[in-house]
């Protein structure tokens, strides 16, 4: 019986092995599977990279743009400035009062001030204050009892810091000490 079985078992397992060859594709079957594989891959990948190089033109364009317009923020800010002073100018040629003109101008300037702050940025305060070669740029120096030596005495040119960072720096007069007189 054990020989009736271990036929009927390699018949089993040869008609198996029969079916299993029927149903496996052939080797053409397998090669137009995977042609038709690598064709949609191909596809997706230059759609893929299509894609790619349409978000850098557009990324590209935009900061392009970005760049081309950073400007006007600052410009809608200063407006208002150079409207006063066109308003003191108009002021004192139909006054021919140079106080108003003055006052039309230091209005102007208030309103620049604001402006700067609003961007972060602030004036260096440089006058009575000791020289700092890292805020103030020395352009003369003038003898002076009243003052410490290296003491900013005139601010001829006014400094700016932008956050953290000089903008530029102050160009000041500073005092030496005076001369002995014997």
């Amino acid at each position: 019986m054990s020989n009736e079985t271990n036929t009927t078992e390699v018949e089993t397992v040869s008609m198996n092995e029969a079916h299993e060859m029927d149903a496996a594709p052939t080797v053409e079957e397998q090669l137009q599977t995977a042609l038709a594989e690598r064709d949609q891959f191909k596809d997706k990948w230059t759609r893929a990279l299509a894609d790619h190089d349409n978000y850098r033109r557009r990324i590209n364009r935009e900061m392009d743009e970005d760049r081309k317009y950073a400007a006007l923020p600052l410009l809608k800010t200063l407006l208002p400035a150079f409207d006063g002073l066109d308003r003191a100018i108009f002021a004192a040629s139909q006054s021919k009062n140079a106080d108003e003109l003055i006052g039309g101008v230091q209005l102007t300037i208030k309103q620049l001030e604001t402006a700067l702050n609003g961007m972060g940025a602030k004036s260096i305060a440089a006058l009575g204050q000791p020289f700092d070669p890292n805020q103030h740029e020395a352009i003369s120096q003038a003898p002076s009892a009243e003052h410490p030596p290296m003491t900013v005495l005139h601010d001829i040119e006014r400094g700016y810091i932008l956050h953290d960072r000089i903008v530029r720096p102050s160009k000041v007069i500073v005092s030496i000490a005076p001369p002995n007189a014997e």
